[in-house]
């Protein structure tokens, strides 16, 4: 009997094993997952759930019964420890699982930075369980160190001025999230930070923690003492492939796959934020963090590997949002150093930025611009002009000014 695992059970995964039903795949479908939770949606963790009057239970992806309905077993609390690629078997921490197909979705694993160890209040967000313990020392009070200047930390750092808390936000870099969006606009986002009140040091990292059993202090290279009743580390993940390491599987910066999301192994398949793949689009390699991709790659890579003759590339245009300080900052496309403000001006409450390559445009951000992104992600998809973007900006302001 045909034997689709998949292993990893958040969104990437759930929607893998939904598709395979959908195709009319009619074999076993296991699906492995490290939490004892059923699969829940990940990004609400640091965003709504954090929030003052947030909703303290998780939003689930589907319920226990869906899934009985489909078929699909649940293998909760097992851990992925090897793939014998030979014998076509996943080892867990439980058993073994034979597959005739199979989906890697195990996500990335947060870095956490050495010397906490042993300290109590100091967290990352990546399980229920960070966001739970993160929530209730925020409700606690008392002072809030973020160490990472990226966009979960942001986040956090939002939803703890939401109470009025004291937050320091500490990053490595002179400016934050320029691998994301770049300088000029990383600039700019952060600049948010200081008008609702939130310390931002920049071009300093972290030497160390003070405390006894509990953490009471950060340490900063340039030799600032913060006091932290809680810390959050947002500094970055790793794909989680430590499992995979002998498996025979190519992994350089995640999972290898080419554009049908294919390992370099037979009948295995790689979806989410451990799939490294060729995105024929920008024709590029990309390892994509975010919702949107891993539904889609999910859903996609469980189809190609049910019906590996009716195999269809993955294509997509990038898309993430972020909310800070009641902002919405959206994002779609590729970033690149020729770049145009086509609404709104950096530093206010609102603008729009398209980005440019060649004489096409590959990428926009917003700020407060939930109108317009989408149909940016639409032109960048067909390939649209840079001329039609601008054409398209200058219709969205004449609107703004006379409807």
């Amino acid at each position: 009997m045909e034997h689709l695992v998949i292993v990893g059970a958040s969104l990437a995964g759930v929607r893998a094993a939904e598709a395979a039903r959908s195709e009319g795949f009619a074999g076993a479908i296991t699906l492995v997952g490290d939490e004892i939770h059923l699969p829940y949606d990940r990004p609400s963790l640091s965003k709504e759930f954090l929030e003052p009057e947030g909703d303290t239970e998780p939003i689930y992806l589907s319920s226990d019964e869906s899934l009985r309905d489909l078929d699909i077993t649940l293998a909760l609390g097992e851990t992925a420890i090897r793939l014998e690629t030979i014998r076509q078997v996943v080892v867990t921490n439980h058993g073994e699982y034979n597959y005739s197909s199979m989906v890697i979705a195990t996500g990335s694993s947060p870095i956490m930075i050495p010397g906490a160890e042993n300290l109590d209040g100091v967290h990352v967000v990546r399980t229920l369980e960070d966001s739970r313990a993160v929530r209730s020392a925020l409700d606690r009070g008392g002072d809030v160190v973020v160490i990472g200047g990226g966009f979960i930390g942001a986040e956090v750092a939002s939803a703890a001025r939401k109470r009025g808390l004291t937050v320091s936000i500490v990053e490595a870099a002179e400016v934050p999230l320029v691998r994301a969006v770049g300088a000029d606009m990383g600039a700019s986002l952060s600049s948010l930070h200081a008008k609702f009140g939130t310390e931002l040091l920049c071009g300093t990292g972290v030497v160390g923690f003070e405390g006894a059993g509990h953490v009471e202090a950060v340490a900063l290279s340039d030799g600032r003492r913060i006091p932290a009743d809680l810390v959050v580390v947002g500094v970055g993940s790793r794909p989680a492939t430590g499992w995979l390491v002998d498996s025979g599987l190519e992994l350089d910066n995640g999972v290898v796959c080419d554009e049908h999301l294919r390992t370099s192994v037979p009948n295995v398949y790689a979806a989410g934020d451990v799939a490294s793949w060729h995105n024929p689009l920008f024709e590029r390699r990309m390892r994509i963090e975010h919702f949107m991709a891993a539904a889609e790659q999910g859903a996609r890579a469980a189809r190609n590997a049910v019906t590996p003759g009716l195999s269809q590339p993955y294509v997509t245009v990038p898309y993430f949002w972020s909310d800070w300080y009641g902002s919405r900052i959206q994002f779609v496309g590729v970033t690149t150093e020729d770049y145009e403000v086509v609404s709104g001006s950096l530093g206010e409450e609102h603008f729009v930025v398209l980005f440019r390559s060649g004489n096409g445009v590959v990428g926009a951000l917003t700020l407060n611009g939930q109108r317009h992104i989408m149909k940016y992600r639409r032109m960048i998809e067909q390939k649209k002009s840079y001329a039609e973007a601008l054409d398209f900006a200058a219709s969205r302001r004449a609107a703004a000014v006379f409807g």
